[in-house]
């Protein structure tokens, strides 16, 4: 079968959509030709009149955004940005709070501070969500924000209002969950294969294996946002912890029983709109799925997911290029040297086995490293095996991200850690695929959600930097 592609055309069709309803509202609002973004955010802003000259005036102002070009963009961001507090009125709104000279003072000055430092963008902002897909709108407005701050002071603070705005609007209290499976609408179902970041779908029958009756897909959604998933999870019912994700969506595998099944493995989670980065969902998404799961099926008795690594390669190599003692001892690196084929195709060309034997034990590995047929041989893996997988274990167990004491320094671990998980079992050659390659050299790592401790070692992780890991790894990690 040929390879899946989302079909740009619907998109498309949905932005027509959008846009002719707002041309519509838009028809009857008066002025704004030749004008810049500046004046139609102000005229906006000023104008006169009721919900629904307000309503239309949002609408003419989104329509004209979306039809202008990169720089178009950018002075409508700009002018939205400089809608900022009035200085003179903070300053004097600041002075009475200062000179308050008892608590009723104080508090009503205080209260007018609130007021001013409001700035008006914020309105305008409101305004947006009152149209056809407004709260879309704003939540991709924030997307293209975000890839024009560049340290900008007005642009970052626009976005702080923005995220402000939308993490209020978007708080899980309003989301809705819903199982997507092979029957919904294909528009949706395009929109998992396009949103799919982890593990690509890359085929029809690939995304129905992927819904069958032994896997289940959750996503959230906002009620003004339908028919966008927010985040989506995807889950495998099997027997075990499942080690190996291409084994996982072998598509020519038996479907399970799902009553069969004792555990859960969620292999798939996916942020699908870039301008709610900072706002998030996925702790709430598995606990809720986590207790849908175990209402629908008594038969579960384990909740895991099978991960990637993103960061462990990148940590390798630049310990290696630090010449960090201690990643390799002398005896592994003499196994490892042992094991390289005749001629030495991992050394220099004119470099004999017998050389490479005698070089430093991380000279070794990054050789060793640099090329791809180590894992096709099978002497080779065996004696990488245990060192990577002792380095992988460090990496999760004890490294931390730069200038962030206690925090896992691998985002995915981070991300699972924050939620309530402990580190599990790692994974040799649990995904072979050329990105499993680049980011982890193929192993996976297994974050075990147990339903009676998620909230101990949430808050043992978040309030003391405590990671959760199981006695197994932890011993690997200090080996």
């Amino acid at each position: 079968m040929s390879d899946l592609a989302i079909q740009p055309g619907l998109f498309d069709r949905a932005l027509r959509r959008v846009t002719t309803l707002w041309r519509d509202m838009a028809a009857s609002v008066s002025g704004g030709a030749g004008e810049g973004f500046a004046e139609q955010l102000r005229t906006c802003l000023e104008a006169r009149g009721g919900e629904v000259s307000a309503r239309n005036r949002a609408a003419k102002l989104a329509e004209a955004y979306l039809a202008a070009d990169h720089s178009g963009r950018d002075e409508f961001l700009r002018a939205l940005a400089n809608l900022d507090s009035d200085a003179a009125a903070v300053t004097r709104a600041m002075a009475r709070v200062t000179a308050a000279t008892n608590t009723a003072e104080r508090a009503a000055a205080k209260a007018k501070l609130r007021r001013v430092l409001e700035p008006p963008r914020l309105k305008l902002l409101t305004q947006f969500t009152t149209i056809p897909d407004g709260m879309k709108f704003l939540v991709d407005l924030r997307a293209e924000l975000m890839r024009r701050m560049d340290g900008d002071a007005m642009l970052t603070a626009l976005d702080g209002d923005l995220r402000g705005q939308l993490a209020a609007w978007f708080d899980v209290g309003f989301l809705e969950l819903r199982r997507i499976d092979w029957h919904s609408p294909a528009a949706l179902l395009e929109k998992l294969v396009g949103y799919e970041a982890v593990h690509r779908i890359r085929t029809w029958r690939d995304l129905k294996n992927r819904l069958d009756s032994d896997r289940r897909c959750y996503a959230f959604f906002h009620p003004r946002m339908p028919e966008e998933p927010l985040i989506f999870v995807e889950v495998a019912l099997v027997k075990g912890m499942a080690q190996s994700v291409q084994a996982l969506l072998d598509e020519k595998a038996p479907v399970l029983n799902p009553r069969e099944a004792d555990t859960a493995i969620f292999y798939s989670i996916n942020n699908c709109q870039r301008g709610l980065d900072g706002i998030s969902f996925g702790n709430f998404l598995i606990k809720r799925v986590v207790s849908l799961l175990s209402d629908e099926f008594r038969n579960l008795k384990c909740f895991a997911t099978l991960s990637p690594i993103p960061g462990f390669r990148r940590w390798l190599d630049q310990q290696m290029a630090a010449g960090e003692m201690g990643l390799v001892t002398e005896e592994e690196a003499k196994l490892l040297a042992a094991a390289c084929p005749m001629p030495a195709a991992i050394a220099a060309p004119d470099a004999a086995p017998a050389e490479l034997r005698a070089e430093a034990p991380l000279e070794v590995l990054r050789r060793v490293l640099a090329r791809r047929f180590w894992l096709r041989d099978e002497a080779l893996a065996k004696a990488l095996e245990p060192i990577l997988i002792r380095l992988t274990a460090r990496y999760l167990a004890f490294e931390e991200a730069k200038g962030r004491t206690g925090r896992a320094r691998d985002p995915v671990a981070h991300f699972h850690l924050s939620n309530g998980a402990r580190i599990e079992r790692i994974n040799w050659r649990g995904d072979v695929s050329e990105k499993g390659l680049q980011e982890s050299c193929g192993l996976m790592v297994n974050y075990l959600y147990d339903p009676a401790r998620i909230e101990e070692y949430h808050e043992g992780y978040v309030g003391e930097g405590k990671r959760p890991v199981a006695s197994a790894v932890r011993k690997l990690a200090k080996g």
